[in-house]
């Protein structure tokens, strides 16, 4: 799909519909003889019962740990013994897997895959084996200032959400999840109304209906997932301050942003590039990194959950210089607010964001996972071919009115994690 710009990446995308009604995207590529799956469902670690934060998360790292007449090392000797990769991830809003094989081994991957979502054993060993992996990951990052800043700034935008919990887990919740609960997440999870497909590699469209239907049909028709409620961030103007005796400090910041389908979010991903999103290019990086020296790294990007917005961002630096850069980075969400950026700026940030979309469809692994992303958001295959003529048509004036939209009045809710000097919380 890696096409020159006067050919459709579109056209190449088939819209299938299987005898039992299971929908998927497919391009077929026969230059390896590989195949690419990845899927999901609609409600990730935000179903997770309240007080048993880890659920999904337990679930996915528990799919591919036996399954049918398999126990865990019998399942894992299969995967490597035909070269198969499965695995699968539970983020806040999806539950999704991912299987790559080569075509030769086909039926034997569609084999495993289908008995680790119809019939997962969920064993004592490995479900205590999981849980202990996911407990040393949240020790490990109760203890690192990052996660920390991250944990904070998350509980503070989103109080009383799901969105506030790590989609892994939380310390001290994981332990409370059971296998009932498992089953019970995976009933409440696995539905065909929740599903999308995408396919990419050396198979047609009768052989995969025939695949998706063994695969996918036996699932339940109907989710039952709990709406997530819309939820804006909370606290601009607010910093949260976390003690913690390390030399240098961890900042998150954030404020509203637009939602995926607004009319104005491709012209605000060009902004972004420009204030932030482009690493070595923005703004950001150009006043706090390279005219003082403040930090290694600074960055912000556009955050669409399904129930939220936000316009993110982080850096780090020495403790006595956390309240200069946070000054810089309100300043410069000033002067993008009120100014926007120049036609310099705009033509730079165009040409790149063009030319490296690209670079989503150089595998088979990297145009599958685009494919499902663009049908988590809602969109048609079309958007493969009007992506970047819509980043061509914004104009300046178009940046300039969504800059002063998306940056507003320059505050931010704030988490910091360290000994900053000079800062307090609000």
């Amino acid at each position: 799909m890696n096409a020159p710009a006067n050919v459709s990446r579109a056209s190449r995308v088939q819209k299938i519909v299987t005898p039992a009604g299971v929908k998927a995207w497919l391009v077929e590529d026969y230059a390896v003889p590989l195949v690419a799956l990845d899927f999901s469902f609609e409600g990730g670690a935000a179903q997770d019962p309240r007080g048993k934060s880890g659920a999904a998360a337990i679930l996915a790292g528990m799919l591919d740990e036996g399954a049918g007449d398999l126990d865990s090392e019998r399942f894992q000797r299969a995967l490597d013994e035909h070269a198969i990769r499965l695995h699968f991830s539970a983020d806040r809003d999806e539950f999704a897997g991912h299987m790559q094989t080569l075509t030769r081994n086909l039926d034997k991957a569609f084999e495993l895959v289908t008995l680790a979502l119809n019939a997962p054993r969920f064993d004592a060993e490995p479900l205590e084996r999981v849980r202990g992996q996911i407990n040393a990951v949240l020790k490990r990052e109760s203890k690192d200032p990052d996660a920390m800043a991250a944990q904070a700034w998350r509980r503070a935008a989103w109080p009383d959400h799901p969105y506030a919990r790590s989609p892994r887990g939380e310390f001290g919740e994981v332990d409370a999840v059971t296998r009932d609960d498992l089953v019970a997440a995976h009933n409440n999870l696995l539905a065909r109304d929740a599903l999308k497909i995408a396919v990419v590699g050396a198979i047609d469209a009768a052989t995969l209906a025939t695949k998706l239907d063994a695969l996918f049909a036996g699932l339940p028709a109907v989710s039952a997932r709990t709406p997530v409620p819309e939820v804006g961030i909370a606290g601009l103007g607010r910093r949260v301050l976390v003690d913690l005796d390390v030399p240098q400090a961890n900042i998150r910041f954030g404020r509203p942003g637009l939602s995926r389908h607004d009319p104005d979010f491709i012209a605000a991903t060009v902004v972004n590039h420009i204030w932030g999103g482009g690493s070595f290019t923005s703004r950001l990086w150009q006043e706090v990194r390279e005219k003082r020296g403040l930090t290694y790294s600074v960055y912000s990007m556009l955050s669409t959950p399904k129930a939220s917005s936000g316009l993110i961002g982080a850096t780090s630096t020495k403790n006595e210089r956390a309240a200069e850069s946070l000054a810089v980075i309100a300043e410069e969400a000033k002067r993008m607010a009120s100014e926007g950026p120049t036609a310099d700026e705009l033509d730079k940030a165009k040409k790149y964001l063009v030319g490296s979309y690209a670079l989503r469809f150089d595998t088979s692994n990297k145009i599958a996972g685009h494919l499902l992303q663009l049908q988590q958001e809602g969109f048609a295959p079309d958007y493969l071919d009007r992506r970047n003529a819509e980043i061509e048509a914004v104009t300046v004036e178009d940046a300039r009115r969504v800059a002063k939209r998306l940056l507003g009045d320059g505050r931010f809710l704030v988490a910091v994690v360290g000994r900053p000097e000079g800062l307090s919380a609000d």
